[in-house]
Order: structure tokens, then sequence, then C-alpha cells
């Protein structure tokens, strides 16, 4: 990271997150942009700014605020659970990250991430699931069934009015919570916080009892990121994370919350020389080659753009979504008849 980018990320997140009061010379720009969005949510309510329903159940994962708290895991497990259930499901995405378009693409594995993004990349590698990469989601989303969809899940999108939804899905990072509780800019949050009372469910990322408990308690689970095998970025060699335990590892992350992906390989033993990106960051082999021998890890969305550079030492850790309680898990069940209740629509 630069200086320069990692002074003004330090700063963003003394304001949002931390025991500054700058934010308060930015409230009259938040509340132009209350003003504004709450406007667009009212002319899409009215009808006046068109919607289109899609043919197929579409379920939106995405979050009120700025900033990672697990969507990407959340949509790969989502598409895993419909596949299961011998569903086709498909994933739409803006591309955040890649370049600037203007059709919709079919992204692969192989996909370039500086072109479509790299959490899409990451998306087509894990899920197994075509992918579609489009800013205008609706477009994306008819590509989609076109190919053969009959389920849509959208990666991110919560407040992409455009498209119609069946479900919404709503995830929220449980250690950082909604920071200082204002709107963009003075604060991380996208939507107010009593936007979470219209979603049909809230996912808490490593959630805490006193921040769980101010949300709505019926229709709220927790769960966790958690990974126990590291893969070597240029081959298909696995080793487990506990065999680096005691050792010290550089670890790069270009994700929202770099500390929580230091602090996960901490736990589990070993000293970490920590490299924090910003979040999307073009990595170069300068990132992730240094002048030891030193393992190298990196998270997942950061492994697809280290293909071209990748080095013996250099791995990434999968994670996967595990959640509290088999109780929690009934809500899928209420999730997946809401779907099969589904009536067929046409394309508008």
């Amino acid at each position: 990271m630069s200086d320069k980018g990692g002074k003004r990320e330090a700063l963003v997140n003394k304001i949002w997150y931390g025991e500054s009061l700058a934010y308060a010379v930015l409230l009259p720009f938040t509340a132009i942009f209350a003003a504004v969005a709450a406007v667009r949510r009212f002319l899409y309510r009215q009808g006046i700014l068109r919607s289109h329903k899609i043919p197929v159940p579409v379920v939106v994962v995405g979050n009120i605020a700025v900033g990672g708290a697990g969507k990407t895991p959340i949509t790969l497990w989502l598409a895993d659970i419909f596949k299961s259930r011998g569903k086709n499901p498909a994933i739409i995405s803006r591309g955040y990250g890649g370049k600037e378009r203007s059709s919709t693409i079919l992204v692969t594995g192989d996909s370039d991430p500086g072109l479509v993004g790299d959490e899409p990349v990451l998306l087509a590698r894990r899920s197994g699931c075509p992918v579609f990469v489009d800013p205008n989601r609706v477009s994306a989303a008819l590509s989609a069934v076109h190919a053969g969809a009959d389920v849509i899940i959208s990666d991110d999108g919560l407040q992409h009015y455009r498209l119609q939804r069946d479900i919404e899905i709503a995830v929220v990072d449980g250690a950082r919570g909604f920071g200082n509780g204002h709107l963009l800019p003075a604060g991380p949050l996208r939507e107010p916080i009593s936007r979470l009372d219209s979603v049909d469910r809230i996912l808490v990322q490593n959630g805490k009892v006193d921040f769980r408990s101010g949300l709505p308690g019926e229709k709220t689970s927790c769960f966790t990121l958690a990974g126990a095998e590291l893969r070597r970025v240029n081959e298909e060699k696995i080793i487990a994370l506990s065999q680096l335990s005691g050792q010290s590892v550089h670890a790069v992350a270009g994700i929202a919350n770099p500390l929580r992906f230091f602090e996960y390989l901490e736990r589990h033993g070993l000293n970490v020389i920590r490299h924090p990106m910003p979040d999307h960051a073009r990595l170069s082999v300068a990132d992730v080659k240094f002048d030891d021998d030193l393992v190298v890890i990196v998270t997942e969305k950061d492994a697809v753009k280290c293909k071209e550079f990748a080095h013996d030492h250099l791995w990434y850790l999968p994670v996967d979504v595990i959640f509290e309680g088999e109780e929690d898990m009934q809500w899928i069940e209420a999730l997946h008849a809401k779907l099969q209740a589904s009536d067929s629509r046409e394309i508008t």
C-alpha cells in the first residue's frame, strides 16, 4: 500500500470506526446523500423509476455498509445450497475493480481480474456456476436466464433497485458493526440501519451477543469464515495451515478489512508480518515477493490476481461459511419454500 493510500484509508477508518469527531465536518454532505437516497427509493416504490422483473427467482446478497462483510463467501454457500437441491444457479455481479464496460461479460476462472474484477473470477472458480458481470444487473440477469439459470444470485446489489428481487439477504460485519452509524460520507452506511427491517435475513459475521441484540433477532443468524488448508497459487498443492504454526510468514491482504485475515492466521499460531493493501488492489510481483524465503500467504480473492507472477512460496487460504448451530439453518428452508412458491413471470 502506498503511503498516501495507507494514510487515507487510516483516516477514513478513524472517522468511521474510531472515536474521531471529524465526521461532523462531513454531515452536511451526508444530509445531501441521505436526501438523494430517500428520493430514489421513493421513486422506485411509486413506480416512477422503472424496476424490472426477471422470469426466475432472484436472491440479492448485499449489505448496507461500505466494505467487506462476507458477501462473496455467502454467495458461494448459497450457490452450493441451490445446486444440492437440483437448481441451476447463476451469479451476477457489478464487477467492482474491473474496467468499465457497456456489455455483459461471461466470467470464467481464467478471466482477467483487471477486466471483470477479482471477486467474479473467484466466484467462477469456486462455484462452478455461470457468472455474469455488468454494472446493469438487469442485463446481467437476463443473460443468465438466457443461459439456462433457474435462480439468480446477485453478489451485492441491495441498493440496485432496478432489479426486482424475491429474497434479500443482508450481510453484516459483526466486528465492525455500523461504525459511527452515519450515512456516507460521514459514516460507512449506504442506507439507514432501519433498512434491515425490510430484508428477509440478516447474516452477521463474527457476531457478538451485544451487537446481535440490536438487530431483529427472529431473522438474524451468525456465521464465521474458516479455512484449515493452504493452496499453492501456481500449482495444485495443499498443506495444512497447522503445519506453519510457530513460523514467521508474510501475509498480504487486499480486502476491506485486512486485520481480520491477519488475526485469523495469528490465532492459528503463525507469526504474521502484515502487509495490508487497499480493497481490490491490483497486486504486482513486488507486493508478494520479499527478500527472504518465508512463506507468503494471500487471501483467495487476491490469489486470482497473482496467477501471472506466482512463485513457489506463494499460498492462499480458501475459507468456507460456518453457521453457529443447526437451529440457525431453519431459515434456509423458509427461503427455499418462498422461492419455490414464486410464480413464473415474464420479462419486463
